[in-house]
């Protein structure tokens, strides 16, 4: 292996070792560069007999010994100092790490199109291989009046091509030429193989002259110099460029040529000394030809299906065709791949201590999980074609629908396909019904199932019968997707909504203590707003008694104590407080980028909480509707002993007697924006129907009005005290029946309960 190929391989694992000094003044234990030019040799403080290999400062230094033929080097450290003679230089820290080691994004496609073909061909190319590279430009001399969205045009003004040619190398050198390896340059009528190209290019060792494509003779073709055909694409390389680039003028004004592709050609000939290649370090530059009226789908020739680039295109639509035939091509070979690495395992682990038995099934993918305690295993859920066993409110059984139908059908067809495929032509299957079905998650491998099918098998002759055959399927876990989130921060400030009936003033107390400690103490950028919330009886006799008088007095004392810090407060008056009819008040009295937090009077709010809360609620984008820790009834869990001090949210086992609890929708986190707009498109369906506020919760109107996402999850600093909620008739049955469920779950865990009946029968029975 030659030195400069070792360079190119593993220097993206330079960052990791961190006693490898770059260049004479960037270390990465210190600093990084200085502005300016330095004025220090590295010559003179590494020695004789040293070859140094890297033209810039952020090039590694690699020392070879000994005879040059050797391949063994060893890379040697050159250690900061620092100079007090000299006066001091500003340090300039770069932004992104691979700029300080310079490293560089390996290919730029740069396509050359016109005003003619820039909506139509160059449109198709963006949309088959732009995504497969870091950046795609499109070159044109002028700019059609509608330009296509989501495509970088650089318009030179000038239609010439080898004006545009001339342009486009001069733009590439002078914006790219340091931040890139390679440089890819075709026409718009070329179809390009992405992942072949890329590749090709991971192959290739940098620092070097390479002109590569698809070579032709000059017109006459007396010399044997060639240049590389336009139509098939090539591949220039960094420093090609940058020692092209002072005889671009040169070339420009000497050279007469029609083509472009020619006249660069003449011009890396006649001033660089290089020809095009379609070989180099035994990688060949594949291309084809495309006749009139040829149909990709019929091109089975390996000279096609190895392909870098296919010209000439000459519509949008072949395009297309030749992007799903290639992708095809591209499957295929994929899965052939699997089946040799599965081949090859299968192999392999007979050697292994366990032998064949060793080997995972399917071959390939992770070994199922294995609980190391009672608490892991890993349940199995039991359906048929028309029902689950394992429902999502904890009844026994409830009917298979939306996403678990498809998965379900989904499943028994492919294991009727699989069978068929393995079993014919000897026989051929047909299901008839599913007798048993089972299916678990495993988060190291992905969905698994079992089937119990009964399948009416037909032989040859067409003999048929009726035979039961158990099946074993998995769903394996593909590759994780990131997906982009819009950037938030965790200084925006936080509206706290608390609305308080006169049955839950008993709480407030608690709920402002914590508050006053957690947010006021802390100088927390946070908001508190009461909405009182009074029924038609205490609103009518209000300027005699006000139910809330005490509530306002605790107010007035906190305002006392702090201030500069006013807590507002709104009175409604309603029979049914609906969440809704709640919200839509307070939406109407603050901005539209107000961030809200609807909280409740058992809610402890805290620093930890209200952080996530801004982290996960994203305008126009996503609202975060957490489920709170719920503490059981303290009158069941310590029924003979006192509370003990883990029992606070701030200790370290804050959360060791309740649970989560997934049936209340209270709190929530969002933007005005976001609630404005989704009660916007709620508004028709509620002109004929005013009741339906009262039936719904916020939860219910941003998952069926809102299209944003509805993030919804466990919160451990979302702490509450044990209360037995008063569940409203008024309300919809839906909402009333989580009302129910989460009193009776909330009570006490299975064991605490047990005890508590335990003790009561044994007091009975004496």
């Amino acid at each position: 292996m030659r030195l400069s190929s070792f360079l190119a391989v593993f220097r993206p694992a330079l960052p990791l070792v961190l006693g490898l000094s770059l260049g004479c003044s960037l270390s990465l234990l210190m600093v990084s560069w200085t502005q300016g030019e330095s004025d220090d040799s590295c010559g003179d403080e590494l020695g004789n007999g040293v070859l140094f290999l890297g033209h810039n400062k952020g090039e590694p230094q690699v020392e070879q010994r000994g005879d040059p033929g050797n391949e063994d080097f060893q890379p040697r450290v050159v250690p900061y100092h620092k100079d007090p003679n000299k006066p001091h230089k500003k340090v300039l820290r770069t932004r992104y790490i691979h700029t300080e080691l310079g490293i560089r994004e390996r290919l730029l496609v740069a396509v050359l199109t016109s005003r003619a073909t820039l909506n139509t061909l160059a449109v198709a190319v963006n949309r088959t291989v732009a995504h497969h590279f870091h950046r795609t430009f499109f070159f044109t001399g002028l700019r059609s009046s509608k330009a296509p969205h989501a495509m970088t045009v650089v318009a030179h003004g000038d239609d010439r091509p080898v004006w545009l040619m001339y342009e486009t190398v001069r733009h590439l050198h002078q914006h790219y030429g340091s931040d890139y390896d390679w440089f890819f340059v075709a026409q718009d009528d070329t179809y390009i193989q992405a992942e072949r190209l890329t590749e090709l290019v991971g192959h290739l060792s940098t620092g070097q002259d390479l002109y590569m494509g698809r070579a032709e003779e000059f017109i006459g073709g007396e010399e044997r110099a060639r240049y590389c055909h336009g139509g098939y694409g090539y591949l220039l390389s960094r420093s090609l460029l940058a020692r092209l680039q002072p005889h671009l003028d040169t070339c420009r004004n000497d050279i007469l040529s029609v083509r472009p592709d020619e006249w660069l050609g003449r011009c890396i000939i006649d001033y660089l000394g290089l020809s095009c290649v379609e070989v180099h370090q035994e990688m060949t530059y594949q291309y084809f030809e495309l006749g009139k009226n040829a149909d990709p789908e019929r091109e089975d020739s390996s000279h096609f299906k190895n392909a870098f680039t296919v010209h000439p295109v000459s519509d949008p639509s072949l395009m297309y065709r030749l992007h799903k035939r290639f992708s095809q091509i591209e499957l295929d070979w994929t899965y052939l791949q699997i089946q040799q690495l599965q081949v090859q395992i299968n192999n392999l682990s007979e050697l292994t201590p366990e032998g064949k038995s060793g080997a995972a099934w399917p071959i390939g993918v992770n070994p199922p999980f294995r609980a190391k305690t009672r608490f892991e295993v890993i349940n199995w859920e039991y359906f048929t074609e028309e029902h689950i066993y394992s429902c999502a409110d904890s009844s026994p059984k409830c009917e298979l629908h939306g996403a678990d139908r498809a998965d379900v059908s989904a499943i028994l067809e492919t294991a009727v396909e699989r069978l068929n495929e393995r079993y014919q032509p000897q026989l051929r299957f047909r299901k008839r019904r599913l007798l048993n079905g089972y299916r678990r998650f495993d988060p190291t491998r992905g969905m698994e199932y079992v089937l119990d099918l009964a399948l009416e098998a037909f032989t040859q002759k067409g003999h048929s019968q009726v035979i039961s055959k158990r099946v074993s399927l998995l769903r394996p876990l593909s590759s994780i997707e990131i997906i982009p989130m819009p950037y938030v921060t965790e200084a925006t400030r936080v509206q706290v909504i608390l609305p308080v009936t006169a049955r839950d003033q008993d709480y407030v107390g608690n709920f402002l203590d914590m508050y006053v400690m957690n947010t006021l103490d802390t100088h927390d950028n946070v908001l508190l707003t009461f909405l009182f919330v009074y029924d038609p009886f205490d609103a009518q006799r209000v300027s005699q008694v006000d139910v809330f008088a005490g509530v306002k007095a605790m107010i007035g004392e906190v305002e006392k104590r702090y201030g500069d810090v006013k807590i507002p407060w709104i009175s409604v008056k309603t029979e049914v407080p609906s969440q809704v009819k709640l919200m839509d008040i307070i939406s109407k009295k603050h901005p539209v980028d107000t961030l809200f937090f609807m909280a409740s009077v058992w809610t402890e709010v805290n620093g930890d909480f209200l952080n996530r809360c801004r982290m996960n609620a994203i305008s126009n984008w996503q609202v975060f509707f957490p489920i709170h820790f719920q503490e059981f009834s303290p009158a069941i869990v310590y029924r003979d002993q006192q509370p003990s001090a883990a029992s606070s949210p701030f200790a370290g086992e804050a959360l060791r007697d309740g649970r989560f609890d997934r049936h209340v929708f209270e709190e929530a986190c969002f933007y005005n924006a976001d609630y404005m707009a989704t009660r916007t498109k709620m508004a028709a369906d509620i002109l004929d129907n005013d009741e339906l506020l009262e039936s719904m919760d916020v939860y219910e109107i941003f998952m069926r009005y809102s299209g944003l996402h509805v993030f919804r999850a466990v919160e451990p600093a979302l702490v509450q005290k044990y209360v037995r909620r008063v569940c409203n008739p008024r309300f919809s049955e839906d909402i009333y029946h989580r009302c129910v469920l989460s009193n009776l779950e909330g009570l006490a865990s299975r064991s605490h309960l047990a005890m508590a009946l335990f003790e009561q029968e044994q007091a009975n029975s004496t």
